[in-house]
């Protein structure tokens, strides 16, 4: 295994102890504000545990919504516009396999003259080709700062169903503490009570005997129910930490890779491309200086002098080829790391929709 690969095993691995952490504080928390709570006490009062339809509908309404919301996380993952970056990520490598780096460099033996004498690559064709390529790296790079602002916008939409998710698993946990209350209730109070009227042979004790037990088998149903539902809240909350997660490294990815390099290596281009059509015109300038030096002896010194200032001036690179070579390759090694976190992200998601559809049918089988 090469050690990129162990350091990114354990990333995930610290990441994944991280949203572990972070979603049990929140769990522990709720437990603790939830104990012996007036709204839990007043949601068991209000339960009339002799009607077995209320019993059957008791909590209904916060699993239905934790149902609803786990079916909508699942439409933001399949929709999202982060998903297909695959076609762009191809683009740019295209684009960026066309920079030749020997073709900017300087040359001995005549590099200039090489190149015009064979007729296969003027200056201007070379100024032409770099133009066009910085126009193509424009159009990325917008399209790129685009995606870059929708994996914000997925993150910002995350962190909302983050929270949401709590509310329900909050407000289905106030049901099942309730729940848990009125077991204890029957089981203490009024099972030993019915079944010691039922043991004295009184009137339809038996049948309320009855009754209460069927109202409590009922009760500890639902109880599990309640508890399937909020087990859907726990599957869905580390799913959406991981996917969060990820995309952060993705923008990472971006500004570094992307969002900074690429307008540094376009502009090089171009003034790499524009140095080198002045050097050209410097040297035939100063081809045309010494001509004139023959025909104008009293002025030829002067004209010598102005020559090559102008070759100095006009010859100096403020961008290097090796700078514009280490910028391609930045480019180049975003291109395969954002490839690879995609990857990474799109298993993360199919696994989330994998384990909430499972959970979710357990839940409508029972």
């Amino acid at each position: 295994m090469r050690f990129g690969d162990d350091n990114d095993i354990k990333e995930t691995q610290e990441t994944q102890g991280d949203t572990q952490l972070e979603i049990e504080e929140k769990f522990e928390m709720i437990n603790e504000e939830l104990k012996r709570s007036p709204e839990v006490i007043k949601i068991a009062k209000e339960l009339d545990v002799s009607d077995l339809n209320s019993i059957m509908h008791f909590g209904h309404e916060p699993a239905v919504e934790i149902s609803k919301f786990a079916d909508k996380i699942l439409v933001n993952i399949k929709i999202s516009n982060v998903e297909n970056s695959g076609d762009m990520l191809k683009e740019l490598t295209k684009i960026m396999s066309r920079f030749d780096k020997e073709e900017l460099e300087e040359k001995p033996e005549g590099f200039f003259a090489k190149i015009f004498a064979s007729g296969k690559q003027t200056i201007e064709q070379l100024l032409s080709k770099y133009q066009s390529l910085g126009g193509e790296i424009d159009r990325i790079y917008s399209r790129i700062s685009a995606y870059n602002n929708e994996i914000v916008k997925t993150n910002k939409a995350l962190e909302e169903m983050f929270a949401q998710n709590f509310d329900y698993y909050k407000e289905l946990e106030k049901y099942t503490a309730a729940c848990g209350l009125i077991i204890n209730e029957i089981e203490s109070e009024d099972i030993p009570y019915w079944e010691q009227r039922a043991g004295f042979g009184y009137g339809d004790d038996s049948v309320k005997f009855q009754e209460v037990r069927a109202a409590l088998e009922m009760l500890k149903q639902r109880l599990h129910d309640l508890e399937m539902a909020k087990m859907v809240s726990l599957q869905t909350a580390p799913q959406i930490r991981i996917i969060q997660k990820g995309n952060y490294k993705l923008i990472g990815k971006i500004q570094s890779a992307f969002i900074i390099t690429i307008p540094i290596f376009k502009n090089g281009l171009i003034q790499a491309v524009t140095l080198k059509r002045q050097k050209l015109i410097a040297e035939s300038m100063e081809a045309l200086d010494k001509a004139t030096n023959e025909l104008l002896l009293k002025n030829a010194e002067n004209i010598k002098n102005q020559s090559i200032d102008i070759a100095k001036i006009s010859g100096g690179e403020s961008i290097k080829i090796d700078t514009l070579e280490k910028a391609w390759k930045t480019i180049m090694e975003g291109i395969e790391e954002t490839d690879r976190i995609e990857t990474e992200n799109k298993k993360l998601r199919d696994m989330g929709v994998t384990t909430i559809n499972r959970i979710k049918s357990e839940i409508l089988l029972k």
